[in-house]
C-alpha cells in the first residue's frame, strides 16, 4: 500500500518553483497555452512521483518532470498534425485524461491557483 505524501511538505517543496517552471515550459513550448498545460501535467506528474525525489533541489527536479512532459507530449504527435499546426488549424490528436487523471489534474490546478492566490 502507498504510503500517502503529507501535502503541506510537497507544497512547501514543489510549488515554490513553479514561476520558473512555467519559464521554462514557456521557452520550450514557445507559447503560453501549452506552457500552462505542461506545467499543469507536470505538477501531477511531480505528485505521483513526490517520493523519487531523493535530494534537496527541487527546482532541477521539476525542471526535469517539465522537460519529459515537453517530449512526451511532441512525441505523441504526427507528423500531419505537425503540418496543420503551421497552416492555423487546429486538428490536434485526441488526449482525453481518464477519470482518475482528470481528477488528479483538477486536484493539482486547484492547489496551485490557490498557492498563487496567496
Amino acid at each position: 500500500m502507498k504510503k500517502a505524501m503529507p501535502q503541506r511538505l510537497f507544497d512547501n517543496t514543489v510549488l515554490p518553483h513553479l514561476d520558473a517552471a512555467f519559464n521554462y515550459a514557456r521557452w520550450l513550448t514557445r507559447n503560453d497555452a501549452d506552457a500552462e498545460d505542461v506545467v499543469q501535467d507536470a505538477c501531477v506528474r511531480a505528485m505521483r512521483f513526490f517520493s523519487s525525489l531523493r535530494d534537496d533541489d527541487a527546482r532541477a527536479w521539476l525542471f526535469a518532470i517539465v522537460r519529459n512532459t515537453w517530449y512526451s507530449r511532441v512525441s505523441r504527435r504526427s507528423p500531419a498534425a505537425e503540418l496543420s499546426a503551421d497552416s492555423g488549424a487546429d486538428e490536434r490528436q485526441d488526449d482525453a485524461l481518464d477519470p482518475e487523471e482528470r481528477l488528479m489534474q483538477q486536484h493539482t490546478v486547484a492547489r496551485v491557483r490557490a498557492a498563487l492566490e496567496q
